[in-house]
């Protein structure tokens, strides 16, 4: 049987160094989703406003969001600041930073995606039968609206929770920084380890976006 490299798991610590270092990055990723749905939800709101100065400047952010790379965006806020305005940020707040600015672009659209599938006849049948703007909005507008926005907002934190491995380009200790730790530490006696510590990593992240999957085709398929 071929050597696979799970035995070092099993020495010393290796295994409960694993499991800290996915903390760290469920820390970072879930601060991130918890602050890029509040601010989300505000720039969801002025990107399905009909202002046309509130579109253009939202609709800029998003798409420069989703033209830079996200290690483009660590590198320039955790070395760039440094350097230019001479920042001490640590690794952990400017993964937190760079992740909120993104998620806060991408749940922002999900937001007026959802705001603008509302058909229009609806608010003019509210209107009609004599419902103010703030009824209109609290009865039909906001409960359709969640409903088509959950199971999208949930798929968009399992992609946070795995971008969150791009960390360890500027040093947060997270799973896959330990796993790379682990091996190097083991190379001479397990030279195989490598293939053993990553399938744990890759079951580890599957743990822990798995059931977030299932709650997301859940929800979607009980309130289609």
């Amino acid at each position: 049987m071929p050597d696979l490299g799970f035995e070092v798991l099993l020495k010393g610590k290796n295994m409960a160094r694993l499991l800290g270092g996915l903390g760290t990055a469920m820390q970072i990723s879930m601060i991130s989703v918890a602050i890029s749905i509040f601010l989300g939800i505000i720039v969801g709101i002025l990107m399905a406003w009909k202002n046309p100065i509130s579109r253009a400047v939202t609709r800029c952010y998003l798409e420069i969001v989703r033209i830079m790379p996200q290690m483009v965006l660590l590198f320039l806020v955790y070395f760039g600041s440094t350097r230019a305005f001479g920042w001490n940020l640590s690794g952990e707040l400017s993964a937190v930073i760079v992740f909120s600015f993104w998620g806060t672009a991408e749940m922002g659209d999900l937001v007026r995606g959802a705001l603008d599938s509302i058909p229009a006849h609806q608010y003019e049948s509210a209107w009609a039968l004599g419902l103010s703007s703030g009824q209109v909005y609290r009865y039909i507008v906001l409960p359709q609206t969640v409903r088509r926005l959950i199971p999208l907002a949930i798929n968009l934190i399992t992609r946070m929770i795995k971008t969150t491995s791009l960390v360890l380009m500027i040093g947060v200790v997270e799973v896959l920084k330990v796993s790379q730790q682990i091996i190097e530490a083991n190379r001479m006696s397990s030279p195989n380890a490598a293939f053993g510590v990553y399938l744990v990593v890759f079951l580890l992240y599957f743990a822990a976006c798995w059931p977030i999957s299932l709650l997301a085709g859940y929800l979607e398929k009980r309130w289609r």
